[in-house]
Formats: structure tokens, sequence, C-alpha cells
């Protein structure tokens, strides 16, 4: 195959763009450390169980919201040099938007009061005796709402400081709906199709919208749940990333193929300080917006099927997550000693360290797999 001038230039320019927004991260990363320690923004032990583990117990205090160096990075640059309306806007906008749900959180847990949160047995106790009516009939009404936040407390922990799963859940899904909207109805009918590798396209019609919606939510708490070890989710993004940089270059999305390649970039730099012993870890600003950006890429590029191969580990603990609980609820027992998996690993005694290579290797393995499967 030869590679004209413009494909070489294009690619010249994919990489280009990587070098840079790891030389920025790497520039301004001083800073934000400086900012966080200044400020006391550190991890605390108070609602974080896995903080009681011997071996974790020196992770109490370190800096969280390190994420920020990414988002800010790859928002900056994309926003001066690759700011493109039919490409890049939604992607930056939906990823500042997951950030800022995360950043939040991720505030709220550190400086935040204990929030109440009622259970079903109080909200019908309130619905009997309330001495206002209209607030029965308010009870009642909301009564769906009320359930449907104590249902979602089986997909996390405690209410704590932070904001709750419900919350998290409704503003994902308007990241998700703006998503599923911009690929309707502004990319065009070619978006409505499904590319399936050694297959070709499917036309599903509206029903992408609904499937992109999920893609996203899942994605994003994909690999939330995974960032829970010092180096693992960025050793595990910098690969998929990349993958994605060179599918977008392969299809002619240079757009996509730069904004991928700054992710990248800035992920490199961020990774070097959240090695073991980390000077700061990723939090939820971080996870969850690089999260949704990794699942509107995919979509971008018509690579939706293979995204839980290019995003392999990270589905594994999410999946993790889903079991655990369903054998909490259902069967009454724990399936995992402790989830996501790579603490159930942690327990069995495996470091730290071990844990977060093997989980590399092996995602490593997977997103050459679903480069080669997205390339047929």
């Amino acid at each position: 195959m030869n590679l004209t001038v413009a494909t070489i230039q294009a690619l010249s320019s994919t990489i280009g763009f990587a070098i840079l927004s790891a030389v920025v991260s790497f520039a301004w990363s001083p800073l934000l450390i400086f900012l966080l320690y200044k400020y006391n923004i550190t991890r605390r032990a108070e609602f974080d169980p896995t903080l009681g583990m011997e071996s974790r117990k020196d992770k109490a205090h370190v800096p969280v919201m390190g994420g920020l160096l990414v988002i800010i990075t790859v928002a900056v640059i994309t926003i001066v040099f690759n700011w493109e309306r039919s490409y890049t806007w939604v992607p930056i906008g939906v990823m500042i938007l997951a950030a800022a749900l995360g950043a939040a959180d991720d505030l709220l847990n550190i400086f935040g009061n204990k929030r109440r949160s009622r259970s079903i047995r109080q909200i019908f106790t309130l619905i009997r005796v309330h001495h206002d009516w209209k607030m029965r009939v308010w009870y009642v009404l909301t009564f769906p709402w009320s359930l449907f936040k104590r249902t979602s407390l089986w997909l996390g922990s405690h209410p704590g400081t932070g904001i709750h799963v419900h919350e998290k859940l409704l503003l994902q899904f308007i990241a998700g709906a703006i998503t599923a909207w911009w690929v309707y109805f502004k990319l065009g009918e070619d978006w409505q199709s499904l590319y399936v590798p050694f297959h070709g396209f499917i036309d599903i019609g509206w029903i992408i919208i609904p499937l992109i919606i999920v893609v996203v939510m899942f994605t994003a708490n994909a690999v939330n749940i995974a960032d829970g070890m010092d180096g693992l989710a960025g050793g595990m993004l910098i690969p998929t990333f990349g993958a994605l940089a060179i599918l977008s270059w392969t299809s002619s999305y240079h757009e996509m193929a730069v904004l991928n390649a700054t992710a990248m970039g800035a992920l490199v730099a961020y990774t070097y300080f959240n090695i073991k012993p980390a000077r700061f870890q990723m939090g939820d600003v971080g996870s969850l917006g690089l999260g949704a950006l990794l699942a509107i890429n995919t979509i971008v590029i018509n690579q939706l099927i293979v995204l839980p191969i290019l995003g392999f580990m990270f589905y594994i603990e999410a999946v993790s997550v889903v079991i655990q609980v369903s054998g909490r609820y259902l069967l009454g027992r724990r399936i995992f000693k402790m989830a996501p998996i790579h603490h159930h690993f942690e327990l069995k005694g495996w470091s730290e360290e071990k844990t977060i290579m093997r989980f590399w290797i092996i995602h490593l393995a997977a997103v050459l797999l679903g480069m080669w499967v997205a390339l047929h």
C-alpha cells in the first residue's frame, strides 16, 4: 500500500499532538500537585473501605482530582488547535460535563456534609402520618423517584457526603443523551448503522439512540470503577486511546485521531505521577470524564462493536461489581472477596504492583486483538 503525502502528514500531525500533549502536561503538573496539596484536596478514609486494608493505608491523604491534568490539557489543546464543529466539540463538551460531575463528587466527598437519605419504610410512614396532607400527596407522587433513589444504592456504597448514585446516573444519562442526539441527528445517516467487523454495516435506525446512552453511561462508570490502584486506569487508558488514534487515522478521521492522540499524550504524563507511590490519584473528575470520552470517540469512528475489546479490563472491572451486587442481593453471599476485581486479587495475596502489571498486559493483548478485529 502506497501512503500519500497527505496521509503521512496526517500521521505526523497525530504523533505530534501526542508529544505536545505530553510535554504540556508534564510542564504544568507541578502546579497542579502544589494546588491539590495546598487546598488539602486529598483522599479521606471516612468513606473509603479499601483504606482499611493494611496494604492501602498509606494511600490516605494522597491528593485526588489528579485527572484534571488530562481533562484540562485535552480540552485546551483541542479548543485551541483541533476545534472542529463536525467532530470534536461534542466529545469535548460531554467530557467536560462528565468531568464536572466527577469534580463535584470529589469535592463533596472531601468537604461536604453528611447527606440524609430516607428509607422506603420511612417514606411509607410519612405518607401515613404526616400532619400536612399536601406533603402526604407529595410523598405519594414522588414515590417512584424515591424508589429509584433507594434501589440505585445497590450499585454503590453508602450515600456519604458526595453525589448520590441516582444523581450520578441521571447526569450521566443526560451526557449519553447529548451524545446520542448528536450522532443520530447531526452526524448523518451513516452513523445510524453499526459497523460489524467481518460483515459490514447494519442499519439499526433509532435503536442507536438508547444503545449510545447505555454505552456512554456504562463506559464512564467502568473507567471510574477501575481507578482503584496506582497507575491501573491510566496505564490501561494509554493503549486504548492509542488504538483509537490509529483506527481514526486509518479511517481518515483526522480530527478524531488528533483528539485521541492528545488524550494519550496527557495520560502518559498523568500515569508517570500516578505510579506507586502516587503523587496524586485520578479521582472521579478524571475517570468519569475520560470514560465518557472513550465511549464517544469510539462511537464517532463507528467502532462501537469492538469497544468491549478495546476497553476490555475496564468492562471486566465493571462486570465484577455487577456480579458482586447480584450475588449479595440475590444469593445472599459475596462472589468475590471484594469488588471490583482488582481488590479481590489483592486480598488473595497479590501485591498491588503484580495486580496492576498483569492487568496492563491482559488489557494490552485485548487492545491489540480489538484493533485487528476493527480493521476487518
